[in-house]
């Protein structure tokens, strides 16, 4: 008789010493709101639960149980467990992760329209890095050789006059004739017939004519294809220039 009491009463103990507990609480965020899908665990036994859309979850466990609540864009959270956890509800705050944005910088007005804006702001490196380089080609000057008449290109006199070139222009007729001067020689004038004291007087006479020299006046620069087509024009003024002075 008494080997069953004994039994009885020590079997009661189990139970009581191994009865599953619950813990039941409620979550919130920072300010107050109910915060649904939290995934709570328990490290212990790996049991995962979700709080449903009042925030309110309930676990197995026991006191000294860890759990953990994790939900994106909020602090993950670890508590543990209190004797008292085991008679009353667990309250639980998160708290929202800081998310770091980029740091833009704004080198013109914002317009208003997300669309535009967008496309100005942040841009992609490789955009970036192309602008830049079209912007670099851009602003570099083209070789006035490039637009100078070809070998062998007969060229319309415009017949605009003498000019002494504008300010702007980095050379005026007076530099141009001194290079078509140096670069051809004396020479080249003398065997035409030209004389020295004229040689001036013909170079520009030749101007006069219609010689384009835009482009040279305005870059500073003439090319071996200007001086070609120089010596073209000169050839369909030369007869001219020779003739008696009744018949010009």
């Amino acid at each position: 008789m008494k080997f069953k009491l004994f039994f009885f009463l020590s079997l009661i103990f189990f139970l009581h010493t191994h009865a599953q507990s619950y813990i039941f609480g409620k979550i919130t965020s920072e300010d107050g709101a109910e915060v649904q899908d939290v995934n709570v665990i328990n490290i212990r036994t790996d049991e995962m639960v979700l709080s449903n859309r009042d925030g309110h979850f309930m676990i197995s466990g026991r006191a000294g149980d860890e759990l953990r609540f994790i939900k994106v864009g909020y602090e993950r959270l670890t508590r543990k467990v209190a004797s008292e956890n085991i008679q009353a509800p667990m309250n639980i705050s998160l708290v929202r992760t800081t998310i770091q944005i980029p740091e833009v910088e704004v080198k013109k007005g914002l317009t208003g329209n997300l669309k535009i804006d967008t496309k100005n702001y942040n841009k992609p490196k490789k955009v970036e890095k192309l602008t830049a380089e079209m912007d670099r080609y851009i602003s570099q000057k083209s070789d006035p050789r490039i637009l100078a008449a070809r070998p062998g290109e007969f060229v319309q006199p415009k017949g605009e006059g003498f000019s002494i070139g504008k300010v702007k222009d980095k050379w005026d007729d007076i530099d141009l004739m001194s290079y078509i001067k140096k670069s051809l020689g004396e020479e080249y004038f003398t065997d035409l017939k030209i004389e020295k004291p004229l040689i001036d007087h013909f170079i520009y006479y030749v101007f006069a004519g219609g010689f384009e020299r835009k482009k040279i006046l305005k870059y500073g620069f003439c090319s071996d294809a200007d001086l070609y087509r120089f010596q073209r024009f000169v050839l369909t003024r030369i007869s001219s220039y020779r003739a008696p002075q009744t018949q010009k």
